[in-house]
């Protein structure tokens, strides 16, 4: 997907992706801010990432996780802040949505600030259903294995 807005260009191309930057920007945010960053490489190496560039710099960013089948779940998305409104979220949150491979899947998110946002794609607060499990980091957390 490569999408042009503006003076902008949103785009799938994980190539692009300046994972430094993203674990700079998140390591600063109230989501993922205790986060191993080798975790955050592991996590955009296994999801479907989209970054939002402007001229030569990476100013966005939103990652997708997903089975392709019946579930998404879109999680750290930012816009760095000297580039927020402009429209460039809602075009990247747009871009995202109208995926014709995330047709018919439920979407799940979690967010403190932006429910407006959201609500205009469709999510809806659900805090009767679902359940969540912060992250338990452990001395072995940085290892490279999988259950």
């Amino acid at each position: 997907m490569e999408v042009v807005f503006n003076d902008y260009l949103i785009s799938d191309d994980k190539l692009k992706i300046r994972s430094d930057d993203v674990i700079d920007f998140l390591s600063k945010s109230y989501w993922a801010n205790t986060r191993p960053h080798e975790r955050t490489k592991k996590a955009i190496e296994n999801s479907y990432c989209i970054g939002v560039f402007h001229e030569d710099k990476q100013v966005g960013f939103a990652r997708v996780v997903t089975d392709w089948a019946t579930f998404f779940y879109l999680c750290d998305v930012y816009i760095e802040e000297e580039h927020r409104g402009k429209g460039i979220g809602k075009k990247l949150i747009d871009s995202i949505m109208n995926l014709a491979e995330l047709e018919g899947l439920m979407g799940l998110l979690g967010t403190k600030d932006a429910h407006g946002l959201y609500e205009k794609y469709g999510f809806i607060k659900d805090s009767e259903r679902f359940m969540k499990r912060p992250p338990q980091w452990s001395s072995q957390s940085n290892k490279n294995s999988r259950m």
